[in-house]
């Protein structure tokens, strides 16, 4: 059965997971950690791919990016999955696959679940109790966007820009923002999303973007509107 288009629009950010295979480890060393992230700048560059934040975990990655162009994202993945792995491998005297076949995504246009996604993401540390804090885990994004240190591979999504005029206003902002404790039905829209390729879309991007584009709106499950993703069908291949 042919696999269906990823649901990927340029200029609309993208919550990518991309898990080792069989949940193994594809991070053994701190130099694992920095070749992958020397790689994801160097390709957001070369795809024009602007990375908002990520957070490294021992056997998956988790990823908020805007592309610039049509899959340019899938392009960006692709190159950096075979770059890593072919570092990876000869690092490790291994072979084989590494990765869990393809990479899992959801559209996020809605401003409200980028900034939630910004946390699920760097708070992905404190869910696995590996810190008591986002700040206590070194390979995420979370000391760039609170103001710690800079990174050329981070850019601010509108969302977060919006947070306040200046500079240090917004990582006070953003401080607060993570400190906050999460909305657990947010977090499961966002998990549910993400695992099923579907979109995270306000009702007015769902009528005049996706469906104009052929993508047809189906039921989601039981429950407050305002907390469930909204679920399509991609009918391109």
């Amino acid at each position: 059965m042919p696999r269906s288009l990823r649901l990927i629009l340029p200029g609309v950010a993208v919550h990518i997971i991309q898990r080792g295979n069989d949940r193994k480890p594809c991070f053994r060393a701190d130099s694992d950690y920095l070749v992958y992230l020397a790689h994801l700048r160097q390709l957001s560059h070369k795809y024009q791919c602007s990375v908002h934040a990520y957070c490294l975990m021992t056997n998956h990655v988790h990823l908020l990016m805007t592309p610039a162009a049509a899959g340019a994202s899938t392009a960006l993945m692709r190159d950096l999955g075979q770059r890593y792995v072919q570092y990876f491998n000869g690092r490790h005297e291994r072979t084989g696959t590494l990765w869990e076949g393809r990479f899992r995504s959801c559209l996020v246009e809605s401003a409200r679940y980028v900034l939630a996604c910004y946390r699920y993401i760097e708070r992905n540390p404190m869910r696995a109790g590996i810190v008591d804090h986002p700040s206590g885990y070194l390979w995420s994004s979370y000391a760039v966007n609170s103001g710690m240190r800079s990174d050329p591979c981070v850019r601010p999504h509108a969302a977060y820009e919006e947070l306040a005029s200046a500079p240090e206003e917004r990582y006070a902002a953003y401080r607060r923002l993570s400190d906050e404790r999460p909305d657990p039905l947010v977090q499961q829209a966002i998990r549910d999303a993400t695992n099923a390729g579907l979109p995270l879309a306000s009702e007015a991007f769902k009528a005049h973007v996706l469906e104009p584009r052929g993508w047809k709106p189906m039921p989601g499950k039981p429950g407050p509107r305002a907390m469930s993703p909204m679920a399509v069908y991609a009918v391109e291949r």
